[in-house]
């Protein structure tokens, strides 16, 4: 979106500060959401937020159980619901007004270029980096092979020379190319919903009013494509996942 690159060093290392400090702040914002919904839970007549829980919580139940079976499910499903429930809090981060309301600019604090960080009139999504969305990946990645091995031994590799070993570059495309896939679908589609939206955010007020019902229009539309590219990468994940681990006779 024409934004400079914030970039933290440590050493010989080099991060992308404004990521890192939206990340966190994602992760402070998942805490405290899941804290909320199990402050008073009941068997009886559960509050709202414990309604949400049990929802996300019967979903994510549903996509693991459904592909891996009832064992290897309950295996998967603490790593499941951290992942559905970081990545659409991540996706709907970029549609949050700035409430900072550039307080680090006007009291000029500088450290870590936070005045420049929270200089936006709006958040950033984490997934809006494609760093965040290959980290993600490269853990299903691993997942992948750890899982494959742990519950098949060494006859795990043996599917990527079959029905012939000639298939073996195949396989090993095809094994390499799901995170990949997997990173540049949710880095795009967040990505470009942010470029809209601060299009539409660099409007003459006059056209940001004239076209309010579009912008109104686009946000639900932003709200509605984070919500399904955070399942669209949960359940992908539990497949991939699961061709790994699930025997053919399962």
């Amino acid at each position: 979106m024409g934004e400079e690159t914030i970039i933290w060093k440590l050493g010989s290392m080099a991060f992308h500060g404004k990521t890192l400090v939206m990340t966190w702040m994602v992760m402070v914002a998942v805490i405290i959401f899941c804290l909320i919904g199990v402050r008073k839970l009941t068997s009886g007549s559960p509050g709202k937020m414990q309604n949400v829980l049990e929802m996300i919580v019967d979903l994510v139940n549903g996509i693991a159980h459904g592909n891996l079976g009832s064992e290897k499910g309950r295996v998967m499903m603490p790593y499941l619901l951290s992942l559905i429930t970081f990545v659409f809090f991540s996706n709907m981060w970029g549609l949050l007004p700035n409430f900072t309301f550039k307080v680090f600019e006007h009291l000029h604090i500088e450290f870590a270029q936070l005045d420049k960080i929270f200089e936006g009139s709006s958040f950033m999504s984490p997934t809006a980096d494609i760093n965040t969305t290959l980290a993600l990946a490269l853990l299903t990645f691993i997942l992948i092979i750890a899982l494959g091995v742990k519950y098949k031994g060494r006859h795990y590799f043996g599917h990527f020379f079959e029905p012939n070993p000639v298939f073996f570059i195949i396989h090993v495309i095809d094994m390499l190319s799901k995170p990949m896939t997997l990173a540049f679908r949710l880095f795009g589609n967040i990505y470009a919903g942010e470029v809209l939206i601060g299009v539409i955010l660099m409007l003459p007020g006059v056209w940001i009013f004239a076209g309010a019902p579009f912008d109104a229009i686009w946000l639900a539309f932003s709200i509605f494509i984070g919500c399904i590219q955070a399942y669209v990468f949960t359940v992908l994940t539990t497949a991939y996942v699961a061709q790994a681990v699930v025997s053919e006779e399962h």
